[in-house]
């Protein structure tokens, strides 16, 4: 019998912590040992382990007859953050960079934090989750920590544009497959921040409005950086 997900139990919290500890550990090992060869690979360890769960999740759709439009399309925005920052990880740029950044630590990270899932650990189903969407915010972490990439001010109109045109696609393919990616048809069947935001069909306008709190809010640090530094100088 499966175990089902308790949120915030003792493998949720598991998860949450490796995922901030994975790449500031990872981070403190580069910049200590100072070896360009363990800088390159950790890039690539992270790609090869974001590919390899996606692998591993369309084998288990496969096996287990899920074979769905939701589950096949990668039209969630967690799927394009994972893609933006596996581009980013095999070749560095700022623009998948901004998107990578900006998507995983707002939209991914909402998916860690209150995860529309059933089961819980060891169940397949929850470490592949996990480790995608864990996955991608620490790859994003490391990126930022390690390589000290970060977004820019003129990164704030792209990755609005891009936002925009996610919601379109998004809006698109639901209405062509009767899916709900970007549970932009209906709210998850958990708990989320969309059930602060009232009902259907308003809460998609006030998503608008929560995307670019969000842009802000994660562009801060490094706006209050910026004045800082230029105050010392």
């Amino acid at each position: 019998m499966d175990r089902p997900f308790a949120a915030f139990g003792a493998s949720h919290i598991a998860v949450l912590v490796l995922t901030a500890a994975v790449p500031l550990g990872l981070t403190l090992i580069v910049r200590t040992l100072q070896s360009k060869k363990i800088a390159r690979a950790i890039p690539f360890a992270f790609a090869a382990e974001l590919i390899a769960i996606w692998l591993v999740w369309f084998w288990l759709i496969a096996t287990r007859g899920w074979v769905l439009p939701q589950t096949l399309l990668p039209m969630n925005l967690c799927d394009w953050a994972t893609i933006a920052a596996i581009i980013t990880l095999l070749k560095p740029n700022q623009r998948s960079y901004e998107l990578a950044y900006f998507w995983a630590l707002s939209g991914t990270f909402q998916a860690l934090v209150t995860p529309e899932l059933f089961v819980d650990f060891p169940d397949l189903r929850f470490i592949v989750f996990f480790a995608f969407h864990g996955g991608t915010i620490a790859a994003v972490l490391y990126l930022t920590l390690a390589r000290g990439m970060r977004p820019y001010p003129s990164s704030l109109p792209r990755v609005i544009a891009w936002s925009l045109l996610y919601l379109v696609c998004a809006l698109a393919v639901n209405r062509l497959f009767s899916t709900n990616f970007g549970y932009l048809s209906a709210k998850p069947a958990t708990p989320s921040v969309l059930d602060l935001l009232g009902p259907w069909p308003i809460y998609i306008a006030a998503l608008g409005g929560l995307g670019i709190f969000y842009v802000l809010l994660l562009y801060a640090p490094f706006f209050v950086a910026d004045r800082l530094r230029k105050h010392r100088a």
